[in-house]
């Protein structure tokens, strides 16, 4: 397919409780994704069992947003089944896995689609300043991954959340696994 003709992509948010920042974080997204003019596409976010209004404010915007899709979970399973049921939902050629609560800048998206086109199969974006966080959670993060990349043959790259690119070929890999107690991180980084 070529890449220059109306591609559909997938744009993957959980959220929990971000009734504050829902409709800015949409609105930036939307700003981004409005200039990529060779793309399609379907914002699937995934309600991980909010307590406060998001759903309400996000299915009253949807009344006007068609490419807008929403999951709607009972009770809050995690981050890891708000992911694997974005993923699971996903009718594109990429899928780009993001949060809602503005962590992720929607701008570094277009670098992402450049990259993807240049044939790179799967996008990292990677946490340059971690300022905002207490010294306890650094080094708390710091160890976890220096303990996880010297146990497993699968390495995990440092400052690296959820924020990503991930082509077809890696959105069918995450699909084909059955693991029920997900570790994200570590799969997205295997495939």
């Amino acid at each position: 397919m070529n890449k220059q003709e109306q591609t559909k992509l997938s744009i993957i948010t959980p959220f929990f409780n971000e009734e504050e920042s829902i409709e800015k974080f949409l609105e930036k997204l939307k700003k981004v994704t409005l200039t990529l003019e060779n793309y399609i596409f379907e914002y699937i976010f995934i309600d991980d069992g909010s307590t406060d209004r998001t759903l309400n404010k996000l299915i009253s915007i949807k009344k006007n947003e068609p490419n807008i899709r929403i999951i709607e979970f009972s009770r809050n399973f995690g981050k890891e089944a708000a992911l694997t049921a974005g993923i699971d939902l996903a009718n594109s050629e990429a899928a780009i896995l993001m949060d809602a609560d503005l962590e992720h800048p929607p701008e570094i998206i277009v670098d992402m689609i450049n990259l993807w086109n240049e044939g790179f199969d799967i996008v990292l974006a990677q946490r340059e300043d971690r300022s905002d966080e207490t010294f306890i959670k650094k080094q708390l993060a710091n160890s976890f991954y220096k303990i996880f990349n010297k146990l497993s043959s699968t390495k995990i790259p440092p400052n690296v959340g959820d924020f990503r690119l991930m082509n077809k070929a890696s959105i069918e890999a995450v699909r084909s696994m059955t693991e029920r107690q997900r570790f994200m991180k570590g799969i997205l980084s295997w495939v």
